[in-house]
């Protein structure tokens, strides 16, 4: 198969050319406004490379009539808020699509996308890799064995400098903001174990922090999202991790950080299978994320997230090992 990556200079790019070139398929095209992609040499000196999706898109329709060289896959990678065009350009030049996370920011943008790919009979798949991790696999199998009412605490901080505010990502139009950019794929992740949102409520909402709980089928859950390093329960070590993530379900411990490495090569081998996650499956995320981003505070109650009573739990947690 013959694949090409939008966004290429990006920071989650390299996942996707790994996976291209683990599974022995070809790059033979990418477009990136910046030209700083000498990674590309690791994977192929034939790759025909644009700064403008203008040119890319010339590119792509002369090759399509040409089943050796055409373009099968468009990997896009480039910031959220130009998923949807891109999308719809890869489709116009007859290719199959995987898209990072957040698909789309606003949900009504995903309902044209599923009449695209249903009218065009072309994928749009999206990377979901926490559905693929096995020890999140065993676990949901568990959850749902049972009509059991779960208690989760979700905590995902992970530390971002002053250049994120003034990047796209901290431009909440072109983001959506903490929420959509760093949150919505471990949103993803509890809605696919625990079932539909039944509701939601947001008690912080800040441009690095935010913090709430919903209520799912079968789980209560409350969370945190930070790109603060002072939230940090550990003090950054430059060259060291600057990430801390944790799960618990009803006060046990959910270990997932290993296992990482190669959850983008089995996303790309389910979508070649035919077994991608679609349109409607990254819906109810995003459903939630919008929510919560247009949400009004509620006041901190019972069911407020315990970092927000108890800001010295992280610190707590940390030291017991919880990572």
């Amino acid at each position: 198969m013959n694949f090409s990556i939008i966004g290429v200079a990006g920071y989650v790019a390299p996942r996707h050319l790994n996976a291209i070139y683990n599974l022995r398929h070809r790059l033979v095209a990418a477009v990136d406004p910046n030209d700083s992609v000498g990674l590309l040499d690791s994977y192929g000196f034939d790759i025909a490379f644009f700064t403008e999706i203008e040119r890319f898109e010339r590119h792509m329709d002369k090759l399509r009539h040409n089943e050796e060289n055409r373009i099968h896959y468009v990997s896009i990678c480039s910031p959220n808020y130009l998923h949807d065009s891109h999308i719809r350009m890869a489709i116009r030049g007859g290719a199959n699509v995987i898209c990072e996370k957040p698909l789309v920011i606003n949900p009504w943008n995903i309902d044209r996308l599923s009449e695209l790919a249903q009218e065009s009979q072309q994928a749009i798949n999206v990377v979901l890799q926490l559905r693929v991790h096995p020890l999140l696999i065993e676990l949901r199998q568990k959850v749902q064995a049972t009509e059991t009412i779960h208690d989760v605490v979700l905590t995902y901080i992970t530390a971002r400098g002053r250049w994120y505010d003034f990047s796209w990502k901290g431009d909440k139009s072109k983001s959506g903001g903490v929420a959509i950019n760093i949150g919505i794929h471990f949103f993803d992740m509890l809605i696919w174990m625990f079932g539909a949102v039944q509701s939601f409520k947001v008690h912080l909402a800040e441009d690095r922090r935010m913090a709430g709980y919903i209520e799912l089928e079968r789980a209560r859950v409350s969370w945190y999202l930070s790109i603060e390093a002072s939230d940090l329960p550990f003090a950054v070590v430059p060259g060291k991790r600057s990430t801390y993530r944790s799960i618990t379900i009803d006060g046990e411990d959910v270990e997932f950080t290993d296992g990482f490495t190669d959850l983008h090569t089995l996303i790309y081998q389910d979508v070649l299978n035919g077994n991608g996650f679609s349109v409607d499956d990254i819906r109810p995320a995003t459903e939630l994320t919008y929510g919560i981003r247009t949400a009004e505070l509620s006041p901190i109650d019972e069911t407020a997230h315990v970092l927000l009573r108890n800001p010295d739990l992280l610190k707590e947690q940390f030291n017991k090992g919880i990572l």
